[in-house]
């Protein structure tokens, strides 16, 4: 790994303060074409840095790529590391709606689970928590106990270290309060295996996966998608959701688009007529 490097990972580590994951996944990127190429990164121009990278195919891992080298550039250059800013373009992506499930369609997932054993309760509640709360499913796998006042929900472990308190529907805590009274095992965090060990992303997966056919992120644009098309405000959204940037919210703007559009094409009579 070359000084500047090193340095870089120092920064977004002490200074900007980035989660573990952002932290690896930024050093994997970026030591990566090092090692490939041989050569320190600070060294490449972009020609032979696109030609590296031309390996992947899907446009939003090439995304997050070229993303990882202009921070590191940004950053050299703002270290004086570099003369010149250097920025690689990104490549098109087209905009695509996040899939979400309907309130019916949870409803009716739901009534499926036997609920006879602690285990049928918990997969339940996950549910009803995923979908009553919007969080990521590595927030939702940190809940503890005391993170639930009330109806309120306190998530301490959220994207970029940032705490934010939700409100959560009283449905979804007596589903949990219902799982935790069947539940014989000691751990400090809520959501756990049949072993009583923390439940991991995978086990998370292949529960909403069972029942729903998704994946736990399906639940979070589900709750995001239920509360713009009944008109919630956007801004509201966006601290619900945890979303640093309003940018990263607006995506659900276009669903609700749609929703108006499909309102008037089955309830306007012009919208019938060929005049």
């Amino acid at each position: 790994m070359s000084n500047e490097l090193e340095a870089f990972v120092e920064y977004i580590s002490v200074t900007r303060a980035l989660s573990k994951r952002s932290i690896e996944a930024y050093r994997g990127d970026l030591n990566t074409l090092e090692e490939t190429l041989g050569r320190a990164l600070i060294t490449l121009d972009s020609k032979t840095l696109f030609s590296a990278l031309s390996i992947y195919k899907n446009k939003r891992t090439l995304n997050r790529k070229l993303s990882s080298v202009n921070a590191f550039f940004e950053f050299c250059y703002k270290s004086q590391f570099k003369d010149e800013k250097t920025k690689l373009k990104l490549s098109k992506i087209p905009k695509l709606l996040p899939k979400f499930l309907s309130y019916k369609e949870i409803q009716n997932s739901l009534d499926s689970i036997d609920r006879s054993s602690w285990i049928g309760l918990r997969d339940y509640a996950l549910i009803i928590y995923l979908y009553a709360t919007g969080t990521r499913i590595s927030e939702c796998l940190s809940l503890k106990s005391d993170d639930i006042d009330g109806e309120w929900l306190r998530i301490r472990h959220a994207k970029g270290e940032k705490e934010r308190i939700v409100p959560i529907a009283k449905v979804a805590v007596d589903a949990v309060k219902r799982y935790l009274s069947e539940f014989k095992y000691e751990n400090e965090f809520i959501w756990c295996n049949y072993k009583g060990e923390s439940l991991s992303r995978i086990s998370a997966y292949k529960i909403t996966q069972k029942y729903l056919g998704v994946s736990p992120h399906v639940l979070r644009h589900s709750y995001a998608t239920a509360l713009i098309t009944g008109g919630a405000d956007l801004r509201v959204v966006q601290e619900l959701l945890g979303h640093s940037s309003l940018l990263t919210t607006q995506i659900y703007t276009h669903i609700q688009k749609q929703n108006l559009k499909d309102t008037v094409d089955v309830c306007h009579p012009m919208a019938k007529e060929n005049i």
